[in-house]
């Protein structure tokens, strides 16, 4: 994938969000993710708001195709709450947003903070009527002495409107922070993941849900492992995972009970035994996991690397490839500035040939299936790209440049040294086209949509 001069075929397609000099703690965006077509690609940040762009219908004219998104609709989702009975404040941030598979005009999608989801409508609105016989057209009401006589109202063409609007809420179910939400392959039901519990929620329905998993112990002083991720099966719609701090994955089946306490299949690879330290339990939590399209396979994310698992083989992953082991020197650091316990999101190509997650340093790697099957992954499957507003690497069409980590001293050129990582410059959430190689990746307040030119 890389070619002369460390270039590869992926370049760069557009950047969106303020400079750095003007970023704000709510500009941060906080989770990023496509519609079922790719036509519209969702942001949410730690202000509350949901920020929709929609694909240029030129790009996709030109050839070849070009992946360019336009401002479509911004809507404050969440504002901040508190709640009196826990002296807590509940953030506006939101954490997840997940599409409704499209069935009219309108769209639909799920967003959802820490304690509450919220099912939004998206529609537009290009026609107006005119001609009423009880306001005025300014909207005021008129005077019913003044209406002399009876019209037939028209409808006329106007601006484009975009309107978001709460179709329903689902509160106060959870005790937890929610860090999952997942659509149902039915599109009438959805689950909702905390630390403890998961929960199954009816979309028609917002004053109860069925709690399917509970992992709290009775006394809270044996708690050993908590809920990371949770997702349904793509064509399954009796089947779910989800993945725990103790780096286990649980594949659950509401067939065989209304409380799915007891698992069908238990993902958990066995550890090296002269490999432990008193990070392994911190670097094994599961921090993503995500179900391949096929629905075959399943990835898993961790703090140094992803896991692919056949979901008919649950002794260990069929595929493992390192994103930073470079860092795995540098654990203590991490641990005493918090970024060991960082969360990093995984996501498949559309095709589920490829992978892609984050990084530090605006770093974000793609690892071609197949290159990680062996210890020694292949050079040429993996890459590893850097999302940057450089003004060199933010023109149209330029292609990237394949980055490498020297973990030692002795570093070549092209390479930069692990002691010179910004840790600050976290990749945590990135998107792919469902259908195209179109990827979207959030850096702190910026969304970079980078496309293989191919």
């Amino acid at each position: 994938m890389a070619g002369n001069g460390g270039e590869t075929t992926w370049c760069f397609s557009q950047v969106k969000g303020t400079l750095e000099d003007d970023v704000t703690e709510a500009d941060l965006i906080s989770c990023v993710e496509f519609n079922h077509d790719g036509e519209l690609l969702a942001t949410g940040d730690k202000g509350g708001r949901v920020v929709i762009f929609q694909r240029d219908p030129a790009s996709k004219q030109c050839v070849p195709k070009k992946g360019e998104y336009n401002v479509y609709s911004t809507f404050q989702s969440h504002e901040p709450e508190f709640d009196y009975l826990k002296s807590l404040e509940i953030e506006e941030k939101i954490n997840k947003i997940r599409w409704l598979k499209r069935k009219n005009q309108a769209h639909f999608l799920l967003s959802t903070n820490d304690k509450t989801i919220k099912l939004w409508k998206v529609s537009e609105r290009d026609k107006r009527v005119t001609g009423y016989n009880t306001r005025e057209e300014g909207g005021r009401p008129r005077d019913p002495a003044r209406v002399t006589s009876l019209r037939v109202p028209t409808v006329r063409p106007a601006d484009l409107m975009v309107e978001a609007s709460p179709r329903r809420i689902f509160a106060n179910a959870h005790t937890y922070h929610i860090n999952s939400i997942s659509l149902n392959s039915d599109q009438e039901t959805y689950l909702s993941a905390d630390d403890l519990r998961i929960n199954l929620w009816h979309l028609e329905i917002t004053d109860q849900s069925f709690n399917i998993v509970d992992i709290k112990p009775a006394n809270m002083e044996e708690l050993t492992e908590v809920i990371t991720a949770a997702e349904f099966h793509p064509t399954e719609c009796n089947l779910f995972v989800y993945s725990s701090s103790k780096g286990t994955i649980r594949l659950c089946d509401m067939r065989a009970a209304a409380l799915c306490d007891r698992h069908a299949k238990l993902f958990e690879e066995e550890e090296d035994p002269h490999a432990r330290s008193f990070f392994s339990e911190i670097i094994s939590s599961i921090s993503d996991v995500k179900l391949s399209n096929s629905g075959r396979y399943m990835m898993s994310r961790d703090y140094l690397g992803l896991k692919v698992w056949d979901l008919r083989m649950e002794t260990k992953p069929v595929e493992t490839y390192p994103v930073h082991e470079y860092l795995r020197s540098k654990l203590c650091s991490l641990y005493e500035n918090d970024c060991i316990f960082d969360k990093f999101e995984c996501c498949w190509s559309g095709d589920d040939q490829r992978l892609m997650t984050g990084s530090y340093n605006g770093f974000f790697r793609i690892f071609e299936r197949g290159c990680g099957a062996g210890a020694a992954s292949a050079r040429r499957g993996e890459l590893t790209l850097e999302a940057s507003r450089d003004a060199a690497a933010t023109r149209p069409r330029q292609p990237l440049r394949a980055r490498r980590v020297a973990a030692t001293a002795k570093r070549k050129k092209d390479e930069i040294s692990v002691d010179c990582l910004d840790f600050n410059k976290k990749i945590l959430h990135t998107a792919w086209h469902p259908h195209e190689s179109i990827i979207a990746v959030a850096a702190t307040n910026n969304l970079f949509i980078f496309q293989d030119k191919f």
